[in-house]
């Protein structure tokens, strides 16, 4: 499995996180390949919407900045 938001070598090493944490919470094992599906699916849902709203966050900040840089000295 592979994805635009995480190369197969992220995947393989979050996989056993994944499902340490899915035992240890909800005690649920999974294998290692389905653990890189379930992230492979969660980044492709989740990373597009997190990068809009970074995108979306600093551009509203660069916005702020020029408008001090707009305003008049007050000279």
């Amino acid at each position: 499995m592979s994805t635009p938001w995480l190369p197969p070598e992220q995947l393989a090493a979050l996989a056993p996180e994944l499902q340490a944490y899915l035992a240890r919470e909800f005690d649920v094992e999974l294998g290692g390949f389905d653990a890189q599906f379930v992230l492979g699916f969660v980044a492709d849902k989740v990373a597009p919407l997190a990068c809009k709203r970074g995108v979306t966050e600093r551009f509203e900040r660069l916005q702020d900045d020029l408008w001090q840089l707009e305003l008049p000295s007050g000279k």
